[in-house]
């Protein structure tokens, strides 16, 4: 089976960022041209990229737009974008701007009807993102925790002909500890919809450890890339 590999390109006030945690006060700066950030991970061979508005998460609302363009126009890899998009409008905005598909967090749990909705007018076009602290559903920028389990969440658009399911372990985040493979086979284990694994990808060993799981479909990097400790070319080799 082989592995999508989708390298992060995290945006905050207009630069490419690392977080801890998902706590915006532990921000790790990597540059402040996202724009040819994208370009160098489509030239080592990237046919995704995953964008997200950090800012935007928080906001509730696009603040990296501009970021999120300029990101497109430098690049042929296909964009999924994240971060705020809480209505039919922002994702139609994205959509019609080039972006592939567009990434729904709070307001899967808020507004699933949104998503049913999204889905059926762009079929292969919505992901839901499942982020997980201590096993219980996080929202708005993580900084909200629900009642809800990631399976709850996850099964509530078995039928809704999402593209996938994107799940993070907010707890490894950044952090280089190592992805949770075990709760993302689990959730894969539960659901039909493929699953995107994200969250403390540290090098190879995670990348190997998810392709013998049967319905994860890819994994996202940021730090380990950035940080030189897993290269785009030995990922995608790995893949």
């Amino acid at each position: 089976m082989t592995l999508t590999i989708y390298p992060a390109i995290d945006l905050k006030a207009g630069q490419v960022v690392r977080l801890a945690e998902g706590d915006m006060a532990r921000a790790t700066v990597y540059g402040d041209d996202p724009a040819a950030q994208a370009a160098a991970f489509r030239a080592a061979g990237a046919r995704w990229l995953h964008v997200v508005d950090l800012d935007g998460a928080f906001a509730g609302e696009s603040r990296n737009g501009a970021a999120v363009e300029a990101i497109l126009k430098a690049t042929t890899a296909q964009v999924q974008v994240g971060g705020g998009i809480r209505s039919l409008a922002i994702i139609e905005h994205w959509l019609a701007l080039g972006v592939a598909r567009v990434v729904i967090g709070t307001a899967a749990l808020d507004n699933p009807q949104l998503v049913r909705a999204a889905a059926r007018a762009h079929p292969g076009r919505i992901v839901v993102a499942v982020d997980a602290v201590g096993g219980m559903v996080a929202t708005r920028g993580w900084a909200s925790v629900s009642t809800l389990t990631a399976a709850d969440v996850a099964n509530r658009f078995q039928d809704a002909g999402v593209a996938a399911l994107l799940f993070t372990d907010v707890a490894r985040d950044g952090l280089l500890k190592g992805v949770n493979v075990e709760a993302t086979a689990a959730l894969a284990a539960t659901v039909a919809i493929p699953v995107i694994a994200s969250g403390g990808v540290a090098g190879l060993d995670d990348i190997h450890a998810l392709k013998a799981h049967p319905n994860i479909e890819g994994v996202i990097t940021g730090r380990a890339l950035y940080d030189g400790r897993l290269t785009l070319a030995a990922a995608l080799a790995a893949a």
